[in-house]
């Protein structure tokens, strides 16, 4: 991890360890319904104050917490047009299998690139130091990987140019 890096996912990984407080909540509303209330949004007593943790206006996370469930959303780092579409394919693939990632949702809120939905089940049935760690350890991977993308995108491209451009010599 890089220095610039590390005081923003410590921040991250401090305020996701203490938002992640989840109790079992029924609904309000429905009886014997237990629905996370950060997307239900029907009572606004169960609602905490959202949070968002800012390394730049590029790169950020949206924590919403609720009194049974927790929604991290992420602004994934994009300096240029080619990290743009990489990013979008890249968050678009895994979006698309977020049934075998049990806590990523199928649709990113609006903003943000990639979001996750924590409910007090997941933290019942898995160990809550665990998830923070996934969500650091993804934050970091994936910028890694659209790095890696990007320096592969442009050695093949070059390689092209150049035997494009030998014909002509």
């Amino acid at each position: 991890m890089s220095n610039t890096l590390r005081p923003y996912l410590t921040a991250v990984r401090a305020t996701l360890t203490a938002a992640m407080c989840l109790e079992n909540f029924s609904s309000q509303v429905v009886e014997r319904h237990n629905k996370p209330e950060i997307e239900a949004q029907t009572t606004k007593e169960s609602l905490l104050t959202p949070v968002v943790i800012s390394r730049n206006e590029n790169e950020k996370v949206l924590i919403e917490p609720s009194i049974n469930s927790l929604r991290i959303s992420i602004k994934i780092k994009q300096a240029d047009d080619l990290e743009r579409v990489l990013a979008h394919m890249f968050t678009r693939f895994l979006m698309m299998r977020a049934e075998n990632f049990v806590i990523l949702r199928r649709k990113a809120i609006q903003g943000y690139d990639i979001s996750f939905l924590i409910t007090n089940f997941h933290t019942e049935a898995m160990f809550k130091h665990k998830l923070v760690d996934f969500i650091i350890q993804f934050m970091e991977e994936v910028d890694k990987e659209i790095s890696e993308m990007k320096l592969s995108i442009n050695a093949r491209a070059r390689i092209v140019a150049e035997s494009y451009l030998s014909q002509f010599s």
